[in-house]
Formats: structure tokens, C-alpha cells, sequence
């Protein structure tokens, strides 16, 4: 089955029926798809799976209503959260990215301590610019993979034109050897700190520009992916599926046809068989990968 017969019968809705040469994994409905296995990209030094599972989810960040925050609350429990690390690793995922808050990095060292099969953790910092630089150094002490800068602290530095503020906190992290990063949801920042020669191994860039009163209009996507065409160093784009709004059959299709071999994406869970939703996606990264 190439890709877009793939798409087409939408075999990957169904991934968990579909016949795989690992055999099945724990706690899922059938065997594992077949395919080429996880695609792998580079984030400077650091190799990570091409789909990485986000973590808004885990703190009830759902942007829809309040009341759908609360059941994520409710729902990811510490023991949940380690849970879906390792189903995210039996699905070929390496990698989570999560804020360096006191809570997730107890979490990530209990997981370790476990023996957790998730590899790498990547520390967005999001706190404001007076704790930023704290943040960073947590993120290295607590033993993150690499480290990247939330997309509303870049804007804040953006829009005052403190092009040297934000400087600073890539350089903090280039200093302790790791992968460097920015976020944003503005299309017209990553381009900026491109062309100023930033120091940067990655970019996240969101696909939606949700800085305007939650907008998930299809031509906010568009600018996005305009971005994402020039720029050199790698990008992970985030929200491919307007935080639920879009099928992953549409959101994926989109993304990957819209983001180059060396870029990625990031996509959180929000499951009570998380394990399956995790396959589905990370299906579609296989196939659409191919």
C-alpha cells in the first residue's frame, strides 16, 4: 500500500487492525501496522523520533472550554502521565516535550528511575523573561535532552524588539552543549531570527496563529507552512490538528505534505485508550514518511 492508497482507504483510523511484523503491543486491541519503522530527524546533535508526543494534555491545556481542561486535569494523574511515556515508546516515539515545572521533573526522574522507555525529554521554558534563565538551567540540571523557548516568551521579546534578551537564552543553552530552540505561532518570527543568524537548531512552529482570540482559520495554516518552506534548520510543527478540531487523517495528510524530510511534528493524547491514538499517529508518521 503506498501512501496516498493509504490515505485513501484510511487504513490508518484503523491502525490497530492492521497486520505488523513487531506483533502486538501491550495493552492494544491487535497487532502493530506494518511499515518502515519511526522516521528519525536530527535536532542539532540530538536525534529524535519525527513525531513527538507533546504534553498540553498532561496539564489540562486543551484550548477549547474550561471544562475540557478540567477532565484532562483529572484525568493525567502522575502514573497516567509515565504510562503514556512508555506506550508513546512502544509506538517508536523517543521523545516528550514538556515545561520544566517542579511537577514533570519529578515525574521524569521517577520514570527514569523506573527504567522508562522513553529516551529524551525537551524542556520548553514558558515562564516570563525574570525566571527564564532559572528555567534553562533546571531543564539542564534535570537532565533534559535539549531545550527550547515557548512560543509566547519569543513574541514577547519579538514584538519589543529585544532581539538581544532572547540572544541571551538561546546562548545559556548553547553554553551547556544542548540542541537550542524557538517556538512561535506568529509565521513572521522564525524567518526574522533566521535571517539575524540566531544560533538555533530548531524551530517549533505552529500551525495555527492562536495569539489571534484562538484562531483556527485554514488561512492562519497557510502562513505557517509558508514559513516553514524557508527555513533552513529543522522544524517541528505543532497543532496539526487544531488541538482536536481537525481528523488526524486530515491534520497529518496536511502536515506532512506541507513540512520537509528533516522536520517533525509534535502531537499530544487526550485518550482513554491512549495507547491506540498513539498508534494512529504514529501510523501516519510511518506511512506519510514512505
Amino acid at each position: 500500500m503506498n501512501r496516498r492508497e493509504f490515505l485513501k482507504t484510511g487504513a490508518a483510523a484503523a491502525a490497530g487492525g492492521i497486520v505488523a511484523s513487531a506483533g502486538p503491543l501491550r495493552g492494544s486491541a491487535g497487532p502493530r501496522t506494518a511499515g518502515t519503522g519511526m522516521p528519525m530527524i536530527n535536532l542539532g546533535t540530538l536525534s529524535v523520533s519525527r513525531l513527538i508526543l507533546g504534553s498540553n494534555p498532561f496539564y489540562g491545556y486543551s484550548h477549547k472550554s474550561a471544562q475540557v481542561d478540567a477532565e484532562m486535569r483529572l484525568f493525567y494523574t502522575d502514573a497516567k502521565i509515565m504510562q503514556i511515556l512508555d506506550e508513546a515508546a512502544e509506538c517508536g516515539l523517543t521523545v516528550v516535550a514538556s515545561p520544566p515545572e517542579e511537577r514533570w521533573i519529578k515525574i521524569w526522574d521517577d520514570y527514569r528511575a523506573k527504567s522508562g522507555r522513553l529516551k529524551h525529554w525537551l524542556s520548553q521554558c514558558d515562564r516570563g523573561p525574570e525566571y527564564m534563565i532559572t528555567d534553562i538551567d533546571r531543564s539542564i540540571r534535570a537532565g533534559a535532552a535539549s531545550v527550547f523557548i515557548q512560543g509566547a516568551r519569543v513574541e514577547d521579546q519579538f514584538k519589543e524588539g529585544r532581539f538581544d534578551v532572547l540572544r541571551s537564552w538561546i546562548d545559556r543553552i548553547k553554553d551547556a552543549g544542548l540542541p537550542a530552540g524557538a517556538a512561535a505561532h506568529w509565521p513572521e518570527v522564525h524567518p526574522e531570527l533566521q535571517r539575524r543568524g540566531f544560533p538555533l537548531d530548531f524551530y517549533y512552529q505552529c500551525l495555527y496563529n492562536v495569539s489571534k482570540a484562538e484562531s483556527y482559520a485554514p488561512a492562519e495554516r497557510e502562513k505557517a507552512v509558508a514559513t516553514i518552506a524557508v527555513l533552513e534548520k529543522p522544524v517541528i510543527a505543532y497543532k496539526i490538528l487544531a488541538a482536536g478540531r481537525l481528523s488526524a487523517s486530515d491534520g497529518f495528510e496536511y502536515a506532512f505534505n506541507h513540512i520537509k524530510p528533516k522536520d517533525g511534528v509534535c502531537v499530544g493524547i487526550f485518550a482513554r485508550n491512549a495507547i491506540d491514538q498513539i498508534r494512529q499517529n504514529s501510523t501516519y508518521t510511518e506511512m506519510l514518511s514512505a
